[in-house]
């Protein structure tokens, strides 16, 4: 788990003029994501920055540790840690504690960051600490891959309404429906499913998608498609003009290009294996099960451009297929040379997988809707676009 949160990484952290070219790059790429909808670049520069003032970053410890502490006792037990562990696996893009084993696994191996593995209550500096490492390992990740946060008004559903784009682009989602026979109220659903950000459409999964879509029972077709369509989109426009939502929208290529230029670093290379096998846990002669193959490759797949196992479903299908390629799941005992070789031949065939299918990420997930108390308890949070007050 050290690598995750950049416990042995921390000299990445630091920013460099080829590290802020990549960052503006990348933001670059997402501008597509909406023309005239608000934007900010979450990169982590404000989760370092506050952690590197002493004094600013004390602060907010202090007042996080208070939040936590509910029985005031000034240490803080397993369960008042719960909440932070939620925060921290929901910024980790993890789905809700319960959801997977996958998922609930991490939630337990961030747990374990803060206890050492063990019950007992966590001390402040302790939580520090911890907490220190966590938010240095996310803002270094932030910097690999900025997430934009945008804010979506209506303003770029209308245009794209009015636009001579609409009328094609609804006619060819129709025509995919058209051949299932499905009805109108499908056709419909099913179309605003296909709209993304690009056009000023908040995720389907919102609720004000959810709540304004038609009840038309009519029989399916173009005409009526079109008419209806349309009419739905004014209505969602004219809601979002008066209310706007918040989104996070990120991308990300899973290429096998970090799973490389890792493999091509012997030195640094060695120096993460050598790094992960410490941590291991070993029998009295000094080896280890290859049970924990998988927390080791966790460890390391931030340096390897890799998403925590549970994150990301199609990488986690290819990492299954690299463990049954190397049978690292036999469970038997191997000592550290075999471990560390197990480990290189994982990640070898991982790169290969996504150099020939590479995966592209691109979710949107709405973080703010005007006049909801805000969830986190623990992270520093960018403000919303346009000053809106989260």
């Amino acid at each position: 788990m050290e690598g995750w949160f950049g416990r042995s990484k921390k000299s990445g952290n630091s920013s460099s003029k080829e590290d802020n070219k990549e960052i503006k790059g990348e933001a670059e790429d997402q501008k597509h994501v909406g023309k005239s909808n608000s934007k900010v670049v979450v990169d982590g520069r404000e989760i370092r920055e506050l952690v590197e003032n002493k004094e600013a970053f004390t602060s907010f410890v202090d007042h996080k540790f208070h939040e936590l502490d509910r029985d005031r006792d000034g240490k803080l037990s397993v369960k008042e840690l719960q909440p932070a562990v939620a925060d921290i696996g929901a910024a980790l893009g993890l789905p809700a504690q319960g959801a997977s084993t996958q998922s609930d696994h991490i939630y337990s191996e961030v747990l374990s960051e803060f206890t050492h593995g063990k019950q007992d209550k966590v001390s402040k500096s302790e939580f520090q600490e911890v907490l220190t490492d966590i938010l240095l390992g996310m803002a270094a990740g932030l910097k690999r891959d900025p997430i934009v946060i945008l804010r979506i008004d209506g303003e770029d559903l209308k245009e794209f309404v009015e636009s001579p784009r609409f009328e094609p682009e609804a006619i060819a989602v129709f025509s995919q429906l058209e051949s299932e026979n499905a009805p109108l109220r499908e056709c419909l659903k099913r179309a605003l499913q296909q709209l993304t950000v690009e056009h000023g459409m908040p995720p389907a999964s919102d609720p004000l998608v959810v709540r304004k879509s038609s009840n038309a029972a009519l029989t399916a077709s173009q005409e009526a498609f079109l008419e209806e369509f349309k009419k739905l989109l004014n209505i969602i426009t004219r809601r979002l003009l008066q209310h706007p939502v918040i989104v996070a929208h990120t991308e990300n290529t899973f290429d096998g290009s970090g799973v490389k230029r890792l493999l091509s670093n012997k030195f640094e290379l060695d120096k993460l294996l050598d790094s992960v096998w410490r941590e291991v846990p070993k029998d009295r002669h000094h080896k280890s099960s290859k049970e924990y193959l998988r927390v080791a490759l966790d460890s390391m797949a931030p340096s390897a451009n890799l998403p925590p196992y549970g994150a990301v479903d199609q990488v986690d299908a290819v990492v299954n297929e690299a463990f049954k390629m190397v049978q690292a799941d036999d469970g038997k005992i191997v000592d550290e040379a075999e471990f560390k070789q197990a480990l290189t031949e994982i990640l070898g065939s991982i790169m290969l997988q996504l150099e020939g299918t590479p995966i592209f990420i691109s979710s949107n997930t709405v973080v703010h809707e005007p006049h909801a108390p805000s969830t986190s308890t623990l992270l520093p949070v960018a403000a919303p676009p346009n000053g809106q007050e989260q």
